[in-house]
């Protein structure tokens, strides 16, 4: 019996990075719509004639500037079509990741035909909220995903309820909660610490996941092509060829792919792709050049994706703050752990980045996030060097506390409550773009 199964507490945490770390094809806000409508076309015999969706504010602001995998076409009446033609109902976030082009072809006619309709449920009281109906020339079926992006709340054929959450757990999100709050980052540290390395070495996934994604968007001119820009600019001598420059290049680089809609999957965290990528490079690209091994990386990826879930479950699942920055804060704990390895200089780190990065706004989803990405893991690069000096923001500077989970939670605070009027303004300044 592994050493997991014997700690309740453990157990716990191994199961929040399998529930949070899963990949994911293309933007998971299209995705989630993409998913809703190739569920509901699954109940459907007939050819689809014509698809109607509603969704969150925060859902069409994640969606309206993503390229969908696979099309070259961005926005979510895209992602709604080829859900419904080629999507597996079955798949998840990786729902599109077998579309035909044949269906995505027939997902273009029909958008361009005019029967794709995507717009704003108001009033909505969830932040992630989909309700879509598919037709054929004889029936209809209609799906509602609500609260997460994969969660399932109801299911609809013809009018006669099929499924309905509030009766059971839909199959797909059968699974035990888990709660971080039970936790704090210091009992994440240790666990990260001691856990057996057979227990934790899935995490290694994300390294080769995420890797790929940043090697593709090397490769080709995806979305801003954040990456390979920084790479010319430094090929050219503009930039230095140091450990700084190779994170950015790196972590950018996987942004782009998958913002410009590259086919392969992301390894996400908290239910995002981007956040995922954030969680990750980093922390691969300073061990890869302190010549760590398996185990070492492993440990030290868990406790960044362990770190940025900690500090997600205490923020609205979408909302006015950038989420990367938080995701990097888990980033330079991680590579905090793997030079220095004490919670003080992992404490200071995440500290630094709160005082540096914390007022960064998400605007949506679009191919600019990898700007965003580049930003939150040169932030946690620097503030790891100045912890690992002994500096950091001091708890009487700004939203920092002397004590780096109220830090947490000052910085939650914010996105959880007076950000939100933020991002109500956002949202109607990108609203009014296709008014």
């Amino acid at each position: 019996m592994a050493n997991s199964e014997m700690n309740p507490a453990w157990a716990e945490l191994i199961r929040a990075v399998k529930q949070n770390v899963k990949p994911a094809v293309g933007c998971t806000e299209p995705v989630s719509l993409a998913l809703a409508s190739a569920l509901a076309a699954s109940h459907l015999a007939g050819r689809v004639t014509r698809i109607e969706a509603r969704v969150s504010p925060n859902l069409m602001k994640n969606g309206m500037g993503v390229t969908v995998p696979g099309t070259g076409m961005v926005g979510l009446p895209i992602a709604a079509a080829v859900g419904a033609l080629g999507g597996d109902p079955h798949a998840g976030l990786e729902v599109l990741k077998g579309a035909p082009v044949e269906a995505i072809a027939a997902g273009k006619l029909l958008l361009a035909s005019g029967k794709v309709k995507v717009t704003i449920q108001e009033p909505c009281d969830e932040i992630l909220f989909t309700h879509v109906t598919v037709y054929t020339a004889d029936e209809s079926a209609s799906v509602v995903i609500s609260g997460a992006h994969t969660r399932v709340s109801r299911i609809e054929k013809d009018g006669v309820v099929l499924f309905d959450a509030k009766g059971e757990a839909y199959p797909a999100e059968n699974e035990q909660a888990c709660h971080m709050e039970r936790f704090t980052l210091e009992q994440i540290v240790e666990f990260t610490q001691a856990v057996p390395f057979e227990d934790i070495g899935f995490i290694l996934d994300a390294a080769l996941l995420n890797g790929e994604l940043s090697r593709e968007g090397l490769r080709a001119q995806y979305g801003l092509h954040i990456g390979s820009t920084l790479q010319r600019q430094r090929d050219r001598g503009l930039m230095a060829k140091d450990l700084l420059t190779d994170i950015m290049i790196r972590t950018a680089a996987a942004s782009d792919a998958r913002m410009g809609g590259a086919c392969l999957p992301a390894m996400s965290n908290s239910g995002s792709g981007n956040q995922g990528i954030t969680a990750t490079m980093p922390v691969v690209v300073v061990a890869e050049h302190l010549g760590c091994d398996s185990e070492r990386l492993a440990r030290a990826l868990m406790l960044s994706h362990l770190t940025a879930i900690y500090i997600h479950h205490q923020l609205p699942s979408l909302s006015a703050l950038c989420a990367a920055t938080t995701a990097a804060m888990g980033a330079a704990a991680g590579i905090t752990w793997l030079i220095d390895g004490s919670y003080r200089s992992i404490s200071m780190a995440i500290s630094n980045m709160i005082g540096d990065v914390s007022g960064m706004i998400c605007d949506g989803a679009s191919n600019s996030c990898a700007m965003k990405v580049s930003t939150s893991a040169a932030s946690a690069w620097k503030a790891v060097l100045m912890a690992l000096d002994n500096t950091s923001v001091t708890g009487n500077e700004g939203i920092v506390a002397h004590d780096v989970e109220q830090s947490i939670r000052n910085l939650c605070a914010l996105a959880s409550q007076s950000m939100q009027h933020t991002d109500r303004q956002i949202i109607e300044i990108m609203a009014s773009k296709v008014a």
